[in-house]
């Protein structure tokens, strides 16, 4: 399940744009780093000019946001061999368009990255499977399966939630939170969030949370304890939930 490239390549030299592409594609595998041969030129940020850098940096802030997400993702391949990184056809194999998806990846069952291959472009198309997706940075839903033309400029590359995902991040004091993606109306969704176990020898529990809308409110759930999207969900599922996506809200 641990993959990733030499961001910048083992030999050559890449370009400032190429070197930002790569690492903003490396920041969300499983394997991130800049490496190279002795001979190569240097794989540090600030070597290919503040532009360069300032990007970087928004890759690395949102890596280490997600790292709860990915000690969850390490310990679910861990226990049942499910890599971290998926193929877009993961859910659905008989579904050919997706099997011949060659440019985007899930990342666990709730987000979906879409790097950027062509020099020069400031938006793409992604392939979305069935259901319903946001865009990270924007906030806008696109039901799947479909192809959509979405921005994707030189500071970012598009990212999509699954609707009803439950993510676990790091807050902005360091401790764990939840960020849900609202449900499509009528659905449910849900996710896995596996806390850090430490020194690694108490073996973690899974826990599982499930979202549904109700009263006209997305719930958040845990062992038959709700909360809502309010500052008291703390109270009954133990963490600090963040509800995103929410129509006439501000994500």
């Amino acid at each position: 399940p641990y993959s990733g490239p030499d961001v910048g390549g083992f030999d050559g030299s890449p370009s400032p744009e190429l070197y930002l592409r790569w690492f903003q594609l490396g920041s969300y595998l499983p394997l991130f780093r800049t490496h190279a041969a002795l001979r190569a030129g240097r794989r540090e940020p600030w070597e290919f000019g503040p532009e360069v850098l300032e990007h970087a940096r928004v890759a690395l802030v949102e890596r280490r946001r997600l790292l709860p997400y990915f000690v969850t993702l390490a310990h679910l391949a861990r226990r049942t061999g499910t890599p971290y990184v998926r193929p877009l056809w993961w859910g659905s194999p008989e579904d050919r368009a997706l099997r011949d998806c060659e440019d985007a990846f899930l990342l666990g069952d709730c987000l979906l990255v879409a790097p950027v291959f062509e020099p020069g472009a400031v938006r793409r198309t992604v392939r979305l499977p069935a259901g319903r997706w946001y865009d990270t940075a924007t906030g806008e839903a696109y039901e799947g399966p479909a192809r959509v033309l979405v921005e994707a400029p030189l500071s970012r590359v598009p990212v999509f939630a699954r609707a009803g995902a439950v993510l676990p991040v790091r807050g902005d004091d360091g401790g764990l939170e939840l960020e849900v993606w609202a449900p499509a109306p009528g659905r449910t969704g849900g996710g896995l969030v596996v806390r850090d176990a430490g020194d690694g020898w108490e073996q973690p529990e899974i826990e599982r949370f499930a979202t549904r809308w109700a009263d006209g409110r997305v719930v958040v759930e845990r062992d038959g304890r709700a909360a809502e999207d309010a500052a008291g969900a703390a109270e009954e599922v133990g963490l600090r939930v963040t509800v995103r996506g929410l129509p006439g809200r501000r994500t």
